[in-house]
């Protein structure tokens, strides 16, 4: 099995709903992202995937949250963005980006420094 992954970062604000403290107010955030693609076997060239398409996918999702108001989002109109609900968020967005011999097998988001949100799908029983 191999593994890559790429991280990135963006700027918004948020606000969560139902939240007992601070973070109901209207605040912002740099959020750290880091995306694994996992797969069982290399192309042509020896590489799982090429880094750059990887970042170039990354960046395509990342521009739909970038310097928003992320309660505004179409993604997150129903859904407290959470920095879980964030990580399924891009996870969902960047399997529908990723093909081929490799799949997205989780992803960390980083609200700040020392706290750490991670989703995955659960393996499949031939996993």
């Amino acid at each position: 099995m191999y593994e890559v992954s790429v991280k990135t970062h963006f700027s918004a604000a948020h606000h969560l709903n139902n939240y007992p403290g601070a973070c109901s107010e209207h605040h912002g955030h740099n959020w750290e992202v880091e995306v694994f693609v996992r797969g069982r076997s290399l192309d042509d060239t020896g590489m799982l995937l090429d880094f750059r398409d990887l970042k170039e996918a990354l960046k395509d999702v990342i521009d739909i949250v970038d310097h928003k108001d992320l309660n505004m989002t179409t993604a997150f109109k129903n859904k407290n963005p959470t920095s879980e609900n964030i990580a399924g968020f891009i996870y969902d967005e960047m399997s529908a980006r990723i093909n081929g011999n490799c799949t997205v097998d989780r992803v960390q988001v980083h609200e700040t420094p020392g706290t750490t949100a991670v989703y995955w799908k659960e393996a499949l029983p031939d996993d």
